[in-house]
């Protein structure tokens, strides 16, 4: 099932989040979309789970080019493509080995629930309640990793590094890396950007895309959500949002 592929996944709305009675929340989107990813985790949230699940059965790498065929139609896209549908931005870092220590050091501070550094090895109960949500857009919508959603990695937070601090990310390049690992062969990347992947293959005349679905409310960020999200953090001390 194609569903399998939006599993853990995660969007934003970001004309509802924005709107929220939260100035913490609404910072932490708002420096969402200042770091160039507002086309990306905000584009329209309809899914094609037919084509989906064509696109990873026959997908491969070549070249630096991700190619599949979908109901036999051949579809290659490439970096620039990427980028382009979703205003992505072309300039900065592209691996995270390349974070500014400086910037990472700032940051453990700055989204410290009790102002001391955080341990980049504990778990996401010990920051802020923006930045757990921010936590687990990251992991969800960004690098897409399978694994526990509560634990702090270096990975994860060098991301919310680079949006908390504002350290200037090529994203064409990181994201586009990410879907590149998720149809190589053998690759341990999970799959995901189930939305981005659909409304790609849109751009392709010739493929017949089947049904159109809408992607479960329950995974996309809105007012309603997140406040759900708190309320649960709350109670539970960064539980993770389950359906």
């Amino acid at each position: 099932m194609a569903s399998s592929l939006y599993s853990n996944a995660q969007h934003v709305d970001f004309e509802s989040v924005l709107g929220m009675d939260d100035p913490g929340m609404v910072s932490m989107f708002e420096a969402l979309m200042a770091s160039g990813l507002r086309g990306f985790l905000g584009c329209p949230a309809v899914v094609y789970e037919d084509a989906l699940v064509d696109f990873f059965e026959n997908a491969s790498v070549c070249n630096g080019v991700v190619f599949s065929t979908v109901g036999g139609q051949i579809v290659d896209i490439t970096e620039k493509i990427f980028a382009e549908s979703f205003e992505l931005p072309v300039d900065g870092l592209g691996d995270l080995s390349e974070m500014p220590k400086d910037a990472i050091f700032d940051a453990r501070s700055i989204v410290s629930l009790s102002g001391e550094q955080i341990n980049l090895s504990g778990r996401k109960n010990q920051i802020k309640m923006p930045y757990r949500l921010l936590c687990d857009i990251v992991a969800k919508a960004i690098s897409v990793k399978a694994g526990s959603f509560n634990a702090i990695t270096v990975e994860k937070f060098s991301l919310m590094t680079a949006v908390v601090c504002g350290v200037k990310m090529n994203w064409a390049k990181f994201l586009f890396s990410v879907l590149k690992k998720m149809v190589a062969a053998k690759s341990k990347q999970a799959k995901g950007f189930a939305i981005q992947i659909s409304l790609l293959l849109a751009t392709f005349p010739a493929v017949e895309l089947g049904e159109a679905s809408a992607f479960p409310a329950s995974k996309i960020l809105s007012k309603k959500t997140v406040l759900r999200f708190v309320s649960i953090n709350d109670r539970d001390g960064a539980e993770e949002i389950t359906d």
